[in-house]
């Protein structure tokens, strides 16, 4: 939108921004990291150092900048990206009621209403980077981290019982292996069941244009669901669990179906006739956009700067 970005960053990241590299690589990929909250202490020193150079700083590590940058001027404001139900989250948070803060999701916030909330930013993704394709739908896609709360099982379930192929596309996290290894990995052996790993974007328009529906049978209070949006992108429909911010992204017989349970799910499987894919594609068009996002973030970086920006700062301090 023509403003002035500097990216607090590892090495390896692909940005138009200007690039501040504070770790060489991810840290999530380097594996001679042992500690990653010396890699989050050292960038946070170094934002701090340079904080009086910036109109707004946008922070998207939790809480962790909270103490110290609510004792300094530049207006700033954290975007909470994770689920905020957790006990230990309430005593954090809760010390900083008056500092600014974004919800992903109306729902995000139902844990902790009292912080200082400015605005919800629903997630966006650039308009082309996903699009629908000449592909013929014949599976049901899965697509995401393989975990308990995503509900795999449940999907491999659902799709068995409206006799269609789920196809899965997903990655294993460290912490899951073993629900993986006992649970989901006996599952997949299924003959309407494939596996395919892991997948970037650019394998995504193939993979989501050629599914009926997306499967999103959540058991948890997911705070956005970016693979929701993902899959309208592509002008594919998503069956999801009644769960966390699902209501506000899926819009009910439009956009797909939001259903409470297995066997809702299957009779919903027999209604996607009557969705328009082109008519997904188009909401996705018009609610789902990285420009969309964009606009609303300059809003809260507008507030922040104004009176009412000065107002909150002067109350954290």
């Amino acid at each position: 939108m023509g403003h002035d970005v500097t990216l607090f960053a590892s090495g390896d990241s692909v940005t138009s921004a200007k690039l501040e590299a504070v770790w060489p690589k991810a840290i999530r990929l380097d594996p001679s990291v042992k500690d990653w909250g010396a890699a989050y202490a050292r960038m946070l020193e170094l934002v701090l150092r340079r904080a009086d150079e910036f109109d707004v700083i946008h922070f998207h590590i939790d809480y962790f900048p909270f103490s110290l940058f609510s004792r300094q001027p530049t207006p700033h404001v954290t975007t909470l990206h994770g689920r905020l139900d957790l006990p230990e989250f309430a005593q954090v948070y809760n010390l900083f009621p008056h500092v600014p803060v974004v919800s992903i999701s109306d729902s995000q916030r139902r844990p902790l209403p009292r912080l200082g909330w400015v605005r919800t930013v629903l997630h966006g993704i650039p308009e082309d980077l996903l699009t629908p394709q000449p592909v013929k739908q014949e599976y049901f896609a899965f697509l995401g981290r393989i975990s308990p709360e995503k509900g795999l099982d449940k999907a491999i379930r659902i799709a068995a019982q409206s006799g269609v192929k789920l196809k899965v596309a997903a990655k294993i996290d460290k912490a899951d292996e073993s629900y993986f290894n006992e649970t989901i990995k006996p599952l997949l052996s299924a003959d309407h069941v494939e596996f395919i790993g892991e997948i970037n974007d650019a394998q995504k328009p193939a993979f989501l244009g050629g599914a009926r529906a997306l499967l999103f049978p959540i058991d948890w209070p997911e705070p956005f669901g970016l693979v929701m949006i993902e899959a309208m992108a592509c002008g594919t429909p998503v069956i999801a669990f009644d769960r966390g911010s699902v209501p506000e992204v899926v819009e009910d017989g439009l956009t797909g179906f939001i259903v409470r349970n297995e066997a809702e799910a299957v009779t919903a499987a027999g209604k996607l006739d009557t969705l328009s894919r082109g008519r997904v594609r188009r909401r996705f068009e018009t609610r789902w956009t990285a420009r969309r996002m964009a606009e609303d973030y300059v809003d809260v970086y507008e507030l922040l700067s104004s009176s009412y920006g000065a107002k909150l700062r002067a109350v954290g301090d």
